[in-house]
């Protein structure tokens, strides 16, 4: 089977077939460590206007070898795009290129989120104005954004090449989500439930991503049937044996190994994160193997490769 056909398995929760549990990373930055080439997100493209269709093109293979080198040296099930510049045109072309290099053996996925998230410290007041204010207006601008990510994913799907939506959207602190579970149920939820619905009926697989203490709303996240939820954050005491007892039998769980240990924790203290996360996570099928949110600039690349090391001896059915 290819890494491909294993992720949709376990994102359809069905039963797993005999192998390693499937694996992937929403991002991971640390290209220049492994492979001496800055991260695509990293760069800054200012002057790519100004470049001949040969040079751009130079940078679009480039970046593409990344992503392919990235999913073949840590035995990725699915590549994350994150295609820059952002143009519709130019994650067309990326999406192309890889598709090209691989055969179509991993799931590619890009960010589709279209719902409102944890505004930024300079915004939360006045959001939480107009959110009291303005309701209806709020509503109708929530409705517009899902609207022109569904017309956007058509033309995806009209295109080819794409099979999967990461919905990257941070709804929770670490004490919980930002909006109250009833505000939560009237701005966000509808919302989102009319975005995965969307994508799920053009074909598409979703994943939804948030960070923090989703427990209060965790309800209404199944309520939206993703394929998968991914981080599930045990910064923020999200436990993945509850997760798989309350949700697990019915959507893919992905993550839970602990990235604040990978940045400050033991050796030890890594290791069992990602042998609880396989424990509890693998039983039944459903699960990918994920740290808690991505493999992010300045963590140690030996650190990660140590929570592989356990997944290649612990994660196999």
């Amino acid at each position: 089977m290819t890494p491909k056909e294993r992720f949709k398995i376990a994102l359809e929760c069905k039963p797993p077939p005999k192998g390693r549990v499937p694996h992937f990373e929403l991002v991971f930055f640390l290209t220049m460590e492994a492979f001496g080439k800055v991260h695509p997100s990293h760069r800054s493209f200012h002057q790519w206007d100004q470049m001949s269709e040969t040079e751009r093109q130079v940078q679009r293979e480039d970046m593409a070898d990344i992503y392919v080198k990235t999913a073949e040296r840590y035995e990725h099930s699915a590549i994350f795009l994150h295609p820059n510049p952002g143009s519709f045109e130019e994650v067309c072309r990326l999406i192309d290129i890889v598709k090209e290099k691989t055969n179509d053996k991993y799931m590619i996925m890009i960010h589709g989120g279209a719902t409102y998230g944890i505004p930024n410290g300079t915004e939360m007041a006045n959001f939480s104005y107009w959110l009291a204010d303005k309701p209806d207006e709020a509503k109708k601008n929530a409705d517009t954004m899902v609207n022109n990510a569904l017309d956007t994913a058509a033309k995806y799907k009209k295109h080819g090449g794409l099979d999967c939506f990461a919905m990257c959207t941070d709804y929770c602190l670490n004490t919980g989500p930002f909006l109250s579970p009833g505000q939560f149920s009237e701005f966000v939820t509808p919302y989102l439930i009319k975005l995965v619905k969307g994508y799920r009926d053009m074909g598409f697989y979703t994943i939804m991503h948030t960070d923090g203490n989703i427990m209060p709303i965790l309800d209404q996240l199944a309520q939206s049937k993703p394929h998968a939820l991914q981080s599930l954050d045990p910064q923020a005491k999200v436990d993945i044996k509850e997760v798989k007892k309350l949700v697990g039998d019915r959507i893919c769980l992905i993550g839970n190994v602990n990235c604040g240990l990978l940045q400050t924790g033991t050796d030890e203290q890594v290791i069992e994160s990602a042998r609880y996360c396989l424990k509890h996570g693998m039983p039944g099928g459903g699960y990918v193997f994920s740290t808690s949110n991505c493999v992010y600039t300045g963590m140690a690349l030996k650190r990660y490769e140590l929570i592989l090391d356990v997944w290649r001896k612990k994660g196999n059915y």
